[in-house]
């Protein structure tokens, strides 16, 4: 596998060449700029790597491979010739504030509260470093080489590193050991005040000291000089502080200090280039020092240089010539332009007086004589047009004329609230949008009417929304005040239930009292006291009478069947022989 990588990376010569003029920029949004010095414009963009804003951006040294760490606490891997995320991975329980690769580009430097040493292949922690009380502003390799050589070098132990920290006065150098017990650092250079800019020349033989310079907030530039060679407990001061003065000439006796921006070493490390005077307009100065002295102020007349700069500004501009017969346009309200007719130049005045036998004109005629169209003049009912609606509506936004919008945004019609939406100008979407918004939370009267305007707002101007890349901040208290809303809405239906049933309810046993009581005791009672003894008593008699009945029926019987014995016997029966089947 080593063949195939080796010719790799000899074709790859090429296109890292042709990157060595990129600049990348970290945003504030968490985004990346890919920024070409040579051709002075834009070159790509990264995106999607980082929430939030971006604190510090490294190349690696072999490959076109970019590092960043941002506030939402991760590391990302860029390749920049995909603009892809290659590698992204968390970097810290707090903000992940500054980055540093190693000389042989196989370990990385991150730090927020805590410094963290990377493996980059696994994406591991290799060691901890703790020791500063606020989050690390600067990180950067002070050595290439190990101090003592008897020890095998694997590229990173035997390594020293500086780090800096925001508020503190102290900077940090730490020792890279092959066991990972010792954690803190093994000696640190005093300053003045907060460190804001650091750069320092890179030891590569062990007798060679390493130089650094330090610019304070205060102003002042401190130059250290020193052998790395193990432990020092005492803090270590500056071989030379550098301060910067106006010569006090002109009538104002007193120097005044001139603060420096920034400093950093030539290649021959013996010189340095000095950024001072205002940020805006900073002065670049290169400088050979003599650092034997202890204190050097240099006199710089930086107000003759911004002066005379300023004089050559002010000469460029130039007044424009303007004609007496040009048109000066005034900017007025987008969307309301009115023909402005130049009278003719042979027309005479027309006087008042009418003669007798004329009649006057109307005032139709009138209004076309003044080219104003009568149709827009005469409205129905006298209610203004979408036209109006829509520039009172954004002379109301603009000015924040609360009358004005109470009577635009109060309006009931589903046309008018349409064509005005349809024809305000796009500029004015957004703060329409705030005023809604603030109108949505008030009384739920208004909130009914603004949800019309919303409803034709998000419909009619959804693709000049969408294309808006700060919406959803813009957005957010309506995008909080709607789910608000629509949580509670279930929540709200059962509760419109419940009191339903419970009011009409009241209202049945309401209705129900309200009616008058009927009296329930009767008009007319019967009372009959000897209805049940003659019930029994016609019960006694009724079978008695069915007991004698049934005696003379048996004897009525008895008689029958003699009578019939006797006639047999005589041999004279009455009934003829067919029909005494019929009697048997």
């Amino acid at each position: 596998q080593d063949g195939p990588q080796r010719k790799k990376r000899k074709s790859e010569v090429g296109e890292v060449d042709k990157q060595l003029d990129i600049l990348a920029i970290g945003t504030a949004v968490g985004s990346i700029l890919l920024y070409s010095t040579v051709k002075g414009e834009l070159q790509s963009k990264l995106d999607g790597g980082h929430d939030s804003r971006v604190n510090c951006v490294r190349w690696h040294q072999d490959s076109c491979c970019l590092y960043s760490c941002s506030d939402d606490k991760h590391i990302v891997e860029w390749n920049t010739q995909t603009c892809k995320v290659k590698c992204k991975w968390k970097g810290d329980n707090s903000s992940v504030t500054c980055l540093c690769i190693s000389p042989d580009g196989k370990m990385l430097l991150s730090a927020g509260r805590t410094i963290k040493l990377w493996d980059l292949e696994t994406k591991e922690v290799y060691r901890h470093f703790t020791g500063h009380a606020t989050s690390v502003s600067s990180l950067m390799f002070t050595t290439v080489k190990p101090t003592n050589e008897s020890i095998p070098f694997d590229g990173i132990t035997g390594l020293y590193f500086l780090s800096g920290a925001i508020h503190d006065r102290l900077l940090s150098v730490w020792y890279i050991r092959s066991d990972r017990k010792e954690k803190n650092a093994v000696m640190s250079f005093t300053v003045s005040d907060e460190p804001t800019f650091v750069d320092l020349t890179v030891s590569e033989v062990k007798e060679e000291p390493v130089k650094l310079a330090v610019v304070c907030r205060d102003g002042q530039l401190h130059l250290f000089e020193h052998i790395l060679n193990g432990y020092c407990k005492k803090p270590l001061t500056s071989n030379c502080t550098i301060q910067i003065a106006t010569p006090g000439n002109d009538g104002d006796s007193t120097p005044k200090p001139v603060p420096i921006l920034a400093a950093a070493f030539c290649t021959d490390k013996q010189s340095l280039l000095l950024v001072y005077g205002n940020a805006l307009q900073p002065i670049i100065e290169k400088v050979s020092l003599n650092t034997s002295e202890p204190h050097i102020c240099l006199v710089r007349d930086i107000q003759k240089v911004l002066s005379l700069k300023t004089d050559a500004a002010v000469t460029k501009v130039k007044t424009p010539v303007v004609n007496s017969d040009a048109k000066v346009l005034v900017p007025g309200i987008p969307g309301h332009s009115t023909a402005v007719k130049t009278p003719a130049l042979g027309k005479e005045k027309k006087k008042n007086k009418r003669k007798p036998g004329e009649t006057e004109e109307s005032i139709e005629e009138r209004l076309g004589a003044l080219d104003i169209d009568v149709s827009k003049v005469k409205t129905p009912g006298g209610l203004p047009q979408t036209d109006s609606f829509a520039v009172l509506l954004v002379q109301g936004l603009e000015s924040n004329d609360a009358e004005i919008l109470n009577k635009v945004l109060n309006t009931r019609k589903e046309n008018i609230v349409k064509n005005t939406v349809a024809r305000m100008p796009i500029h004015a979407v957004i703060p329409l949008l705030h005023e809604l918004t603030k109108r949505l939370q008030g009384n739920p009267y208004s909130a009914s009417l603004m949800v019309r305007w919303l409803k034709s707002v998000f419909t009619l101007h959804a693709s000049y929304l969408s294309t808006l890349p700060d919406l959803i901040p813009q957005l957010g208290m309506l995008y909080q005040l709607m789910e608000s809303r629509v949580k509670t809405l279930q929540k709200l239906s059962r509760l419109h239930g419940r009191l339903f049933i419970l009011v009409t309810q009241l209202a049945a046993s309401q209705t129900v009292q309200e009616v008058p009581e009927v009296n329930q005791t009767a008009k007319l009672v019967y009372e009959d006291d000897s209805s049940e003894e003659e019930g029994s008593d016609d019960e006694m008699i009724a079978d008695k009478d069915s007991d004698e009945n049934w005696d003379e029926d048996e004897e009525e019987q008895s008689d029958e069947q003699d009578m019939t014995v006797e006639k047999e016997i005589n041999g004279d029966s009455d009934l003829e022989p067919e029909n005494e089947s019929e009697e048997e």
